[in-house]
């Protein structure tokens, strides 16, 4: 066990488990640059004092988590314990951010799968900087979340409301009805396709929703003008790659698009 300090860069969109009710995957730098991923975090459980946001500084007890082959994976021992610290803005052109985020970025994608590949290094975290973003994909997806494993978080929640004597009942997070995804080359001008699965696209899509009087072709539309519009466009738009512990040796490419990091387009000649 050890108590460490970490930058949170990436929350993953809740998903559905039957022991935690809902879990998120978060994954950060240490102080040192090197990556680590939390898993799992009951997140919307947490008290309001233990919920972090991204680029925040946080410290918790790590252990290893023995059931997860990849070196960056870590459990939290006592999630209830998460001590919050100061958030890194985004002041002089993410100039801060940006020298913790971009200390190791991959631009070859190939080298970066067999990394994965190779049991020796087992790399399953990355920053990756793509050649060009080819387009952003929509497509329909299960609207609603499994049957029975809804039921299952069901009954735990309500379970978990009897001894806690809440009276703010929990309710299980809306399932986005849409796959979201980035077709792009690398280095190598191999073109790809990953999904993207950070809680910021999906919580863009609901307000989307809302904004445009539940109309999803709109919302669509809108979420499409933030993620190419802007961040492939305008932005200098780097890709917070992570593997699934599912299909980390077993699929040709097991890796999916976990966050974005997005700084203005730098200046001629500007340093940071």
């Amino acid at each position: 066990m050890a108590y460490e300090k970490i930058l949170v860069t990436v929350k993953t969109y809740p998903i559905l488990d039957p022991k935690y009710v809902e879990i998120v995957c978060t994954a950060g730098f240490k102080e040192d640059g090197s990556w680590v991923r939390i898993y799992p975090i009951p997140f919307r459980k947490l008290d309001y004092n233990s919920r972090y946001s991204k680029y925040q500084w946080i410290r918790l007890n790590l252990g290893r988590n023995k059931s997860d082959p990849r070196p960056e994976s870590f459990k939290p021992i006592n999630y209830e314990k998460i001590e919050l610290g100061n958030r890194i803005g985004t002041e002089r052109s993410w100039t801060e951010r940006r020298r913790i985020v971009l200390r190791k970025v991959y631009k070859s994608l190939y080298k970066l799968i067999q990394e994965a590949k190779d049991k020796n290094v087992c790399t399953s975290l990355a920053v990756f900087k793509p050649k060009e973003i080819l387009d952003f994909k929509i497509e329909k997806d299960e609207r609603d979340w499994n049957p029975r494993k809804l039921n299952l978080v069901k009954a735990k929640a309500a379970q978990m409301r009897l001894f806690a004597n809440s009276d703010n009942p929990f309710e299980v997070i809306k399932k986005v009805p849409y796959k979201f995804s980035y077709e792009f080359t690398d280095e190598n001008d191999i073109k790809s396709t990953l999904m993207i699965v950070d809680w910021e696209i999906g919580q863009l899509y609901w307000n989307c929703l809302k904004r445009n009087g539940n109309d999803e072709g709109k919302a669509c539309r809108d979420v499409r003008k933030k993620y190419f519009d802007d961040f492939a466009e305008a932005k200098d738009l780097h890709l917070f790659l992570g593997t699934t512990r599912l299909h980390h040796f077993i699929a040709p490419n097991p890796f999916i698009i976990i966050g974005t990091f997005h700084p203005p387009k730098n200046r001629q000649g500007e340093l940071f």
